[in-house]
């Protein structure tokens, strides 16, 4: 199963993450060499579960969607490295938490650091992370930047409580399954995007353009990762098919097969996400499959990736611009 969803008038170029990943290279180099050096600690196990998570690799989308919003918006001194690292920092720690909360043993594929160290070590390393995130804000000496990703952590840990009270839930309707995802995904893309603004002291309706399409670009992320769950491509992202489905997540593919199926998918649906588990995986998979929720999923995913694309349109034409646009592009034509 796979989902490819071009944007109108771009078929025939194929998106990637490279146009990106090369404009920023360098700057990314810096950026995990200063990850590298905040992790220290005379703490052993820090940097030893620590580096395992961060070596474990990633996209590292974020801190290059801030690398790439400050130099599209011409900035050309060095604080962006710090506020990347900020980001990375954050979204690690969330990742350490996320893994305790769901009991996941996987994390791109290799053993999750629960699973290695333990709750206990994982949830206080994570701690730590977010400190090393602070500190290296209050260091930038921005308090909008302080404002910004300290109001992201915020609703990122509401987003994860939301998804927690969700669980199992199978009343859950389409608007607060996005509520979680806008919380718990896409918020730290959008301030991930808007700092960069921020670096570059550009005026606020670029700073807000910026944070729209972060916010949308996330959307589309965590829309496209909940239908690659019932994808063979699983593993690519370093997933088991169904995980989410194993932890009760009423994600939308799972909801929307719920909705439409007939009585008996609805029924088996019902259950699992009230019981979690997945000795019905294949015909849940069926059931996906013949109500078209994937494309339902992929549809909404693509909505919001033109309303990202849109946001940027009042900026002006670069290589920067341009790698964006082939990122959203990708975001929703992926599939790991």
């Amino acid at each position: 199963m796979g989902v490819v969803v071009s944007l109108d008038g771009e078929r025939g170029k194929k998106p990637r993450l490279d146009p990106l990943s090369a404009l920023v290279k360098d700057d990314l180099k810096a950026v995990n060499e200063l990850i590298i050096q905040r992790m220290a600690s005379p703490v052993a196990l820090i940097p030893q579960l620590a580096g395992h998570i961060v070596a474990a690799g990633g996209k590292r989308l974020r801190p290059m969607l801030t690398l790439a919003a400050a130099r599209m918006c011409g900035y050309e001194g060095r604080r962006h490295i710090a506020l990347a690292a900020c980001v990375e920092f954050i979204h690690t720690a969330t990742l350490l938490h996320d893994d305790v909360v769901d009991e996941s043993d996987l994390r791109r594929g290799l053993a999750s650091a629960n699973t290695v160290w333990g709750n206990k070590a994982s949830v206080l390393v994570g701690d730590f992370l977010f400190s090393r995130s602070f500190e290296l804000m209050v260091e930038t000496g921005s308090l909008e930047v302080l404002g910004i990703l300290s109001k992201a952590s915020a609703l990122i840990a509401e987003g994860e409580v939301m998804q927690l009270i969700t669980a199992n839930d199978t009343e859950t309707g389409e608007t607060a399954y996005l509520d979680v995802i806008r919380s718990k995904t896409a918020q730290l893309f959008a301030a991930a995007c808007s700092i960069g603004a921020v670096a570059a002291d550009r005026p606020n309706v670029e700073k807000e353009a910026l944070e729209t399409f972060g916010m949308n670009l996330g959307v589309a992320f965590q829309l496209i990762d909940d239908v690659l769950d019932y994808s063979d491509s699983s593993g690519e992202i370093g997933k088991n098919v169904g995980d989410d489905l194993a932890e009760g997540k009423p994600t939308l593919p799972l909801l929307y097969a719920m909705w439409n199926g007939d009585k008996e998918q609805s029924a088996l649906i019902r259950e699992a996400i009230e019981n979690g588990g997945l000795d019905n995986i294949d015909v849940i998979k069926e059931a996906i499959e013949s109500t078209d929720a994937i494309a339902y999923t992929a549809n909404i995913a693509r909505e919001a990736v033109g309303k990202a694309v849109d946001a940027l349109a009042i900026l002006p034409p670069s290589q920067y611009l341009d790698a964006l646009h082939s990122l959203a592009r990708f975001s929703i034509e992926r599939t790991h």
